[in-house]
């Protein structure tokens, strides 16, 4: 197992038992069953001095028994509102760890997504083990979540992935590289320029388009005419991610494309070309008989600052598909809209027998902020199925602040492994911030 970030546990000078610092040169060696041995005696029920009782949970958490490590962490943090961030964060971080080594695909995958929400450089060497795991789907995963570091992007592990055999790997390795600012890997972009895949061959072009290579631009462009819609799909996506107004009349005409999969394309890019002039496009593509394109229009309407951007979303509240009005609801609390607004379609979302729907709703609240939002989401984390679970608990780890850390704190108890590991995300992305603004305090 990959260390974890160490937490102090003796402090300078102290005097302590022998037993307590033989525990520690224990654990230090990483010989966690000794240095759990050594604490058990002096931690019984609850008790026993600070340093022993943190040690035993960090020993827990190493070795892979969270739920335990919790339950040791609330009997020392017992005063509401006093939290030991650094350790708690470990202990969060451990129901993530819990599963990545599971056999299930779908739990490892639930792992590493977890694992991207806590957007810290200490969750690199994880994402580096997951580029070799058995799933194209999980170390597609592992390399998005190095993509969104800047550390994470330069790592030596992630240029492997580029011969990775699953395409989605490559592509995603090949959009982390070209995040990544660093001209020496032109090279090796280039070299997927003869991928068997179209979509592996947009994603080169528009790596070297961010890299600064003037004919990646024209690659892409030349990929938005492509016969094979997939390709036309993942070089008009490209094209947002590139946030280039030429892409603007391509990006229009594309609103018009015979395939639903190139229209819902061309209306996120156009979100993230981030244009206000494109907001009129957007509301017409509000229209679009396939649900999944207007959502796509509603959201990226949530992007624009239009003066259409509000009153066309507002109607999208009453579209007749309930993804849609979700779609819709996320923008407009995107935009600033208070959340009374969009209470009514919130509680209908919440209360329809589709999970998939009560999810949608839990996603939608994440781009809010406010006690009445964070209160609907610790109800949904009551849901009887885990998925609308899941998305309530991400929800609160991107809404943030100190009255979600209870909440998620609690939802790491679900009898479910994937909530629990979602909630470990959600939590270690709130303690993330906490820490990094704390080091910036002091700093200053």
């Amino acid at each position: 197992m990959v260390a974890l970030p160490a937490v102090p546990v003796l402090a300078a000078g102290s005097q302590q038992p022998d037993s307590i610092q033989e525990a520690q040169v224990a654990f230090e060696r990483k010989q966690y069953d000794r240095a759990l041995a050594l604490v058990e005696p002096l931690t019984k029920q609850g008790s026993g001095p600070v340093e022993a009782r943190r040690l035993k949970i960090r020993s827990l958490v190493r070795l892979g028994r969270p739920r335990e490590a919790l339950q040791e962490y609330e009997r020392l943090e017992a005063r509401p509102g006093k939290e030991d961030v650094p350790l708690l964060r470990e202990v969060a971080i451990a129901f993530i760890l819990a599963v990545l080594k599971d056999m299930r695909e779908q739990m490892r995958g639930a792992g590493y997504t977890a694992l991207k929400e806590i957007d810290a450089d200490d969750t690199i060497p994880y994402f580096e083990d997951g580029l070799s795991d058995g799933s194209g789907l999980v170390r597609a995963l592992a390399v998005e979540g190095l993509g969104r570091l800047e550390a994470g992007r330069r790592s030596a592990r992630l240029r492997t992935a580029l011969e990775d055999p699953a395409a989605i790997v490559r592509v995603a390795a090949l959009k982390a590289l070209g995040r990544s600012g660093d001209r020496s890997v032109m090279t090796l972009v280039e070299r997927a320029f003869n991928d068997e895949q179209p979509i592996v061959r947009v994603a080169a072009a528009g790596a070297l388009a961010m890299l600064g290579k003037s004919d990646g631009w024209s690659r892409v462009r030349e990929s938005t005419s492509a016969s094979n819609p997939d390709e036309r799909s993942a070089a008009l996506r490209m094209l947002g991610d590139l946030r280039d107004r030429r892409a603007l009349p391509i990006l229009k005409q594309a609103l018009d494309d015979t395939q639903p999969s190139v229209r819902g394309a061309a209306a996120a890019a156009l979100g993230e070309l981030g244009m206000p002039e494109a907001a009129p496009l957007l509301v017409q593509a509000l229209s679009d008989p396939i649900p999944a394109v207007r959502a796509s229009a509603a959201v990226s309407l949530g992007e624009l600052r239009a003066p259409e951007s509000a009153p066309a979303l507002r109607r999208a509240m009453a579209d007749t598909n309930p993804a849609v009005q979700a779609a819709a609801v996320s923008a407009l609390l995107h935009l600033g809209v208070s959340y009374e607004e969009t209470a009514q379609t919130i509680r209908e979302l919440t209360q329809q027998s589709d999970p998939s729907i009560r999810a949608s709703a839990a996603r939608a609240l994440s781009r809010g902020r406010g006690r009445e939002i964070v209160e609907v989401l610790r109800l949904l984390l009551d849901d009887p199925l885990p998925r609308p679970r899941i998305a309530a608990a991400r929800a609160l780890g991107q809404i943030g602040g100190a009255d979600t850390v209870g909440i998620l704190k609690k939802a790491l108890r679900d009898q479910d492994e994937a909530v629990r590991a979602t909630a470990g995300g959600a939590l270690g992305r709130v303690l993330s911030s906490t820490v990094s603004r704390d080091n910036r305090l002091r700093k200053n």
